[in-house]
């Protein structure tokens, strides 16, 4: 089982920033993608950034040059980097972790979700 603790979010005004962290515990053999993802109300979730063990990243259009995307693979931790924020990025802010197992001799990934944190940015 793994686990995955959000931390950093809260209330900003428009072009202010904030720091998403997300440390990840538990037994696993190894974490692969890392990244977050946003829910706000009446809409559904959607991408906001992933990284790859290897550090590959990948951003929603939406944030592109003003999030960044990183990861600490000696801590388990990622970080979401967030500058010049706007109203609509309002949301419930949710870790993602893709983690790779053994079952015997069988390689198995397995998708968590950390329980989310919310960022509201007031015009």
């Amino acid at each position: 089982q793994v686990q995955l603790v959000e931390s950093g979010g809260g209330l900003v005004q428009a072009g202010g920033s904030l720091r998403l962290s997300c440390a990840a515990s538990g037994s696993f053999f190894s974490i692969n993608t890392m990244g977050w993802y946003r829910q706000a109300p009446g809409k559904q979730r959607e991408l906001v950034a992933t990284i790859t063990s290897g550090g590959n990243t990948n951003y929603a259009n939406s944030v592109k040059g003003r999030f960044t995307i990183s990861r600490d693979n000696a801590k388990n931790t990622a970080y979401l980097q967030m500058n010049s924020l706007k109203p609509e990025d309002t949301a419930v802010y949710y870790c993602y972790a893709r983690v790779g197992g053994y079952s015997g001799s069988l390689y198995h990934e397995y998708d968590y979700w950390g329980q989310g944190t919310q960022v509201t940015v007031s015009s």
